[in-house]
């Protein structure tokens, strides 16, 4: 695989991780400080957990993008609450996903009325992230999910994808939403490079982390995992490199999932980047 629009991607990554209990050891043996951590939120655990090691890795360092999903929060001053904890704790960036907390926790069924009451609040983080679904989300039509990013436009900063193992279809997917005139920066979602025994036995001990749950609920996407050769990160990213590099997608980066495969995805992107001369 070779190009420099792909290798300015896998500069420009994210590392999505669950807050278990050995994450924050795993970050600080394997990640940079300049690689970007997003924390999970679970609708079993709760906000905690997440508040809780996002602030922790923000102390030593890392810029930190926990995930506050809408049915998660109770009201507007738990909103309020859990914004001025993260300002304290130094973070400036929050991804505000619907979340699958069923019943909501609280007075919101989705992203939209928190994005417009951090507006309300004075915007007080520089940089807010929302979600798109290249794939079809299992509950929302394809068309709702693109408009609902219209709406979402004048409150978010950018957009993270979810995961798509269709070059195709993520292709067509980013050309929708840029003809749609949504011109927020996208991070494309990946999977990293994940070893099914370890996925298994993490899908059996966390069995709550949002990522965990969403491959769960796909099981076409398990068997890619489960296949021998069915699933492998680079040769994705090379079925995809003309759509993800073209000046019109708008993409800026990596999204990883990796589902707390932490230095796994570390080693792999660093040995990708070193065979393209990085």
């Amino acid at each position: 695989m070779a190009g420099t629009g792909l290798r300015a991607l896998l500069e420009n990554v994210r590392y999505e991780v669950l807050p278990a209990k050995a994450t924050e050891d795993k970050v600080l043996a394997h990640v940079p400080r300049d690689v970007v951590v997003t924390v999970t939120a679970s609708p079993v655990k709760g906000l905690e957990p997440t508040l809780d090691l996002t602030a922790r890795l923000a102390a030593h360092g890392y810029r930190v993008v926990p995930h506050v999903p809408a049915r998660l929060l109770r009201d507007d001053l738990h909103l309020k609450e859990v914004s001025d904890r993260l300002l304290e704790a130094g973070v400036n960036d929050v991804f505000v996903p619907a979340g699958d907390a069923d019943p909501p926790a609280g007075v919101y069924d989705g992203a939209l009325p928190v994005l417009r009451r951090l507006t309300e609040l004075g915007g007080p983080f520089a940089r807010v992230g929302v979600t798109g679904y290249p794939e079809s989300h299992p509950l929302i039509h394809d068309d709702i999910t693109i408009q609902a990013m219209w709406d979402k436009r004048e409150h978010a900063t950018y957009i993270v994808s979810n995961l798509c193992f269709d070059p195709r279809v993520l292709g067509e997917w980013i050309a929708r939403v840029r003809r749609r005139d949504v011109t927020l920066p996208v991070y494309v979602g990946v999977a990293g490079p994940v070893q099914r025994a370890k996925l298994l036995a993490m899908a059996t001990k966390i069995g709550v982390g949002e990522s965990t749950r969403f491959l769960t609920k796909h099981a076409s996407w398990f068997v890619r995992f489960a296949a021998p050769g069915g699933y492998a990160p680079e040769r994705l990213l090379t079925r995809t490199q003309e759509a993800l590099t073209a000046p019109s997608a708008g993409v800026a980066g990596l999204h990883l999932f990796t589902f707390n495969q932490i230095a796994e995805t570390e080693r792999w992107r660093r040995a990708l980047l070193d065979r393209m001369g990085g």
